[in-house]
């Protein structure tokens, strides 16, 4: 379904997430309207391997490595310099967010898409982020194509995942912790 433009309702290594193929125009365009977001506001991709960072950035700083190595939860780091995305999953200032995420199913789902996947909460912007399931309101699961039927009864303490912004000489600033 993703390879086909789709926009599924799926769980992620943080929180349930609006996702789509992160190349595909017309996907992430539904998804902002999904979620009622301006499209000045950025998304989160999610990439499988940190292998895959080189495919979507012109330059990875080292120290990414390190970050994301050394990361005891789940880190969403903003990079400069995106390519090879949807031109509008990219920030105005050619940054994009990127988190690789090492939940099994993710994973698995990502290395079948070969391809990066939107993650955005499952919520109406500016509304509370649904942790569960359960807390996801019904226009969210009626717009969507698809709801993945694995993990919906899942409870564990979950929170997003924290979001740096680095830049290209390795300098970083925390955007939410």
């Amino acid at each position: 379904m993703l390879k086909k433009g789709k926009v599924l309702l799926t769980p992620t290594d943080t929180i349930w997430g609006i996702g789509c193929d992160a190349t595909n125009s017309k996907a992430v365009q539904r998804i902002y309207k999904i979620k009622g977001r301006t499209e000045s506001k950025s998304l989160i991709i999610l990439l499988e391997s940190v292998d895959k960072l080189e495919k979507y950035l012109k330059q990875v700083p080292p120290v990414a490595y390190d970050l994301i190595a050394n990361s005891r939860s789940p880190l969403t780091i903003v990079y400069s310099g995106a390519k090879n995305l949807a031109k509008n999953v990219i920030a105005s200032d050619g940054t994009i967010a990127i988190r690789i995420t090492r939940d099994e199913y993710c994973s698995e789902v990502l290395r079948l898409l070969d391809r990066p996947l939107v993650s955005t909460s499952a919520n109406i912007s500016g509304q509370p982020i649904a942790q569960l399931f359960d807390e996801i309101v019904p226009e969210i699961i009626r717009q969507v194509d698809y709801v993945v039927e694995a993990f919906r009864d899942r409870f564990q303490s979950i929170k997003p995942s924290t979001i740096i912004k680095l830049d290209e000489n390795g300098l970083f600033t925390v955007l939410r912790s």
